[in-house]
C-alpha cells in the first residue's frame, strides 16, 4: 500500500495526506512503513520524513517507540530527512520530553555552521532543540549556553529568532 501511494499519479502533498492518514487510521502497520522507510530511494525516504513530522503534530504516540530510529535518521545525508526527522522530534517532545533528549547530540551537529547545514537544517534542529528545552527542564542548563551562542553566531535571524523566542518563554 506505501508502495502504491507513493508510486500513483497523485501530487506530492496529495501523497503526504493519503500516508499520513493510512498510518493514523493503521491501515498500515507502523512497522510496515517504519521498515519501508528504513529501506526506501532518497525520493521515498524524503516523502516518508515530511510523512513522520506530519503524524507527529496530532499523533506523536505512534512514533515514540521507534525514536531510536527516528534518531538515526538526525544527520542523513539527504536533506528532506533532515528537515522532517528533526521536526518530528520536536514534536515528540511536546509529549514525550524525556524520551527525546537523547536526540540532543545529533541536532547539535545540525545547528553547526558548515556549508552541509542549510538555513533550513538548522532550523529544523533548532525547532527540535527549543521544544526539548521548552518541556524538558532538565535540558536547560546542557542547552541555554548553547542558544546563546547560535544567537551569538547564527548570521540567519529566521533561525536566530527560534533560539530568542525559546528563552523568552522559559524565562531567560
Amino acid at each position: 500500500m506505501i508502495e502504491e501511494i507513493l508510486h500513483s499519479k497523485l501530487k506530492p502533498k496529495e501523497k503526504q495526506t493519503q500516508l499520513v492518514e493510512t498510518i493514523v487510521n493503521k491501515s498500515v502497520p507502523i512497522e510496515r512503513f517504519i521498515s519501508f522507510f528504513e529501506s526506501a530511494s532518497e525520493v521515498d525516504k524524503g516523502t516518508c520524513a515530511d510523512v513522520i513530522k506530519n503524524v507527529t503534530v496530532k499523533n506523536p504516540e505512534i512514533f515514540i517507540p521507534y525514536i531510536d530510529i527516528l534518531i538515526k535518521y538526525i544527520n542523513y545525508k539527504a536533506p528532506r530527512v533532515k528537515w522532517g526527522v528533526p521536526e518530528a522530534i520536536g514534536n515528540l517532545a511536546k509529549k514525550y520530553p524525556e524520551e527525546v533528549t537523547k536526540a540532543i547530540p545529533y541536532l547539535l551537529k545540525n545547528t553547526a555552521q558548515e556549508k552541509i547545514n542549510t538555513t533550513v537544517i538548522k532550523w529544523c534542529a533548532a525547532y527540535a532543540i527549543a521544544e526539548i528545552a521548552r518541556n524538558n527542564p532538565a535540558t536547560r542548563k546542557q542547552l541555554l549556553p548553547i542558544f546563546e551562542e547560535i544567537i551569538r553566531d547564527e548570521p540567519n535571524n529566521g533561525v536566530k529568532n527560534v533560539y530568542i523566542k525559546t528563552l523568552k518563554i522559559i524565562g531567560k
